[in-house]
């Protein structure tokens, strides 16, 4: 059976070309076509799309509040193809899909040489292809939220230090076969996601931000374009330092830093960043096990390394040497992970040390390693 495709766009020239590249593919049905959030919603019962396509900005309903209607109603995975990211003041709205359940994001395909639309059409039927396969969770109202709170016999209060500590155990599993590394200072948090990434890091950066005492390294796979958003967007969010990486710079204690697009990031013999356009690794440049690598052979036990869900095995290679080295690993579950590609291809190495709810690794890092 073909991936069932619904595109939501109101721009009838970009409408024309997402459909000529879609249905070029024969595991890609084009399902349905609509120009607004509001005529779109009225469709999915009837064309029971796999995937949907929206642009951000759309007449009547746009596309936020379109993908919160969705994901309350009819959960499917979002793919958002929007060019508003090139306009400074609309690019954090990008995210705020992304925020309401919107998997991953796309640039819209520009004018072009016939190269340029060659390497568009690959990319975007690829990215079908990774969502139609995706997992996506029903999001419910604030209204029904409110109710079931109301309804919820009232519980004593508790901390949120108690709460953390009386996290249920049995969402921890650790890995017994590894050494886990004790005592060690630890110099360096490297990080690895691709889709459902930009979530996942949100997530476990604000769960850090008043503790942090140590640099973070992240190598985030996302559509070309969109990086600096992503970093503005999480800098917003958390309360922390994000930037992308300058090469010669030496990572700061509390600041995060982003690997640039289009090429892998390492550190010299000193710890500071450089760049490299060598070739791809596992398809990806900036790669994560590049990055993994550098920093292991760098910091060794002293590095900690965590790969959050992403499709495909970049970054478990990285991860099986920072093990190796002694250092501290950790994989995000399969549960809460919108892909479980990466942090299963590294659990299946062995060189994963725990497997963690996205929600438990901060914590998890808080309590058994930064404040101890």
């Amino acid at each position: 059976m073909p991936i069932r495709v619904l595109i939501v766009e109101d721009s009838l020239i970009a409408m024309t070309i997402l459909t000529r590249i879609l249905a070029s593919s024969p595991e890609i049905e084009v399902a349905g076509t609509a120009r607004t959030g509001k005529e779109a919603l009225e469709l999915i019962s009837e064309v029971k799309p796999d995937v949907i396509c929206t642009d951000l900005h759309m007449p009547q309903m746009d596309g936020l509040e379109f993908t919160k209607e969705v994901m309350i109603r009819y959960p499917r995975p979002i793919l958002v193809i929007s060019a508003s990211v090139q306009q400074q003041e609309d690019s954090s709205n990008v995210f705020q899909l992304l925020e309401a359940g919107a998997v991953d994001v796309f640039p819209k395909p520009p004018g072009g040489s016939a190269g340029d639309y060659e390497a568009i059409k690959r990319a975007l039927i690829s990215k079908i292809k990774i969502l139609s396969g995706v997992k996506v969770f029903t999001r419910h109202s604030r209204r029904n939220q409110e109710t079931k709170q109301e309804q919820k016999p009232k519980e004593k209060s508790t901390s949120t230090c108690q709460k953390i500590i009386e996290s249920p155990p049995r969402k921890i599993i650790r890995n017994r076969s590894l050494r886990l590394p004790a005592n060690t200072q630890f110099k360096m948090i490297v990080v690895g996601a691709s889709t459902g990434g930009p979530q996942a890091l949100k997530t476990l950066l604000t769960g850090l931000q008043n503790h942090l005492n140590l640099p973070v390294i992240c190598v985030q796979h996302i559509s070309e374009g969109f990086l600096q958003s992503l970093v503005d967007w999480l800098g917003s969010s958390c309360h922390l330092p994000v930037q992308i990486a300058r090469p010669g710079e030496l990572p700061q204690p509390g600041t995060v830093y982003f690997a640039p697009e289009q090429l892998h990031l390492e550190l010299d013999n000193i710890g500071r960043f450089i760049y490299a356009a060598t070739v791809r690794v596992d398809g990806h440049r900036p790669s994560v096990t590049v990055t993994f690598k550098s920093v292991a052979k760098l910091y060794g036990k002293r590095t900690i390394g965590i790969l959050l869900t992403g499709m495909g095995k970049d970054g478990a290679a990285g991860m099986e040497d920072i093990a190796k080295v002694g250092g501290l690993t950790i994989a995000q579950d399969e549960a809460s992970s919108v892909v479980f590609g990466m942090p299963k291809a590294a659990i299946a190495l062995n060189a994963a040390q725990y497997i963690l709810p996205i929600d438990a690794i901060a914590p998890h890092l808080l309590q058994k390693v930064i404040l101890r």
